[in-house]
């Protein structure tokens, strides 16, 4: 799936036994699809989208056993600031749309909750939040037109896909988690518009 700014992702192994700590903070085995980000001239990220046996979902930056030279806020990503998929309106999963601010001094990367539409698009690239909210089944709420984002309100932006759909919940990830990280790393071109 092409994700603009010559970001592809790909889907890899689809069932990697592992154990660990949920976004409840419960430690459980479950499984892994795995996902490889490709970025140009840069070296691969691996993500995970991870079922846990406790009915829990989530995703994140998994960390390599050996982790090639790279920035400190993205190093800081690793392992961090996961999305938890849970279950939406009318049999429909949500993640939720938090935007990752990158440290100024390279540490952790915080999440951003509260966002004007304006800034969401911003801070994902309008171009590649607009293909992934086109996508059959997916939706953005609140909803806005994404070519005149409103500036205004902050809201909790959520992003709703069918529950047979694994790559928007990666696609959505990657682009609130880890291109705005990127692109602060100078690993991304600016953002498409």
């Amino acid at each position: 799936m092409e994700l603009g700014n010559g970001l592809n992702l790909r889907a890899g192994r689809t069932y990697l036994p592992k154990r660990g700590e949920t976004c409840s903070k419960v430690f459980s085995p479950g499984f892994a699809a795995e996902w490889t980000l490709e970025i140009p001239e840069r070296p691969d990220l691996t993500i995970h989208d991870t079922r846990w046996d406790n009915g829990e979902r989530d995703i994140v930056l998994q960390q390599p056993p050996l982790l090639p030279e790279m920035p400190a806020a993205l190093v800081n990503l690793h392992g961090r600031l996961r999305a938890g998929i849970e279950p939406g309106p009318s049999g429909r999963m949500r993640i939720m749309a938090y935007l990752a601010l990158p440290s100024p001094n390279g540490r952790r990367p915080s999440l951003k909750k509260a966002l004007t539409t304006a800034a969401l698009v911003d801070g994902c690239g309008a171009r590649a939040l607009r293909m992934l909210i086109t996508r059959p089944g997916v939706t953005l709420d609140p909803a806005f037109d994404l070519r005149k984002p409103q500036d205004k309100e902050t809201f909790q932006h959520a992003i709703h896909f069918p529950e047979d759909d694994a790559e928007t919940p990666v696609a959505a990830y990657v682009l609130t988690r880890a291109v705005p990280v990127l692109r602060h790393s100078g690993w991304l071109l600016e953002s498409d518009s």
